[in-house]
């Protein structure tokens, strides 16, 4: 299975990360790959999937879509990873 989109997905963070002088996160490492694992939690809470209400319709499916894909692939990559948000 590709990860593409999860290494996309770490990658936007990781440009967030650059601007703010955060740590850089690496698929390599058990521990930013359970760190990535709490960002896609903390991106799956119904405040920040809806931006508050302001999202709705198609762009919050294909959100959803997108985030469950990204978790998906990190679960394929290390299964021991943790999700509240998605029960796994």
């Amino acid at each position: 299975m590709s990860i593409a989109t999860l290494e996309q997905y770490v990658a936007q963070k990781n440009r967030w990360n650059a601007i703010f002088q955060g740590r850089q996160l690496s698929l390599f490492k058990a521990e930013d790959r359970q760190t990535i694992a709490d960002m896609i939690d903390s991106d799956m809470s119904p405040e920040n999937l809806t931006c508050d209400g302001e999202v709705r319709g198609t762009a919050l499916r294909t959100k959803i879509r997108y985030l469950e894909r990204v978790a998906q692939e990190l679960l394929t990559l290390d299964p021991t990873v943790t999700f509240y948000e998605m029960g796994v």
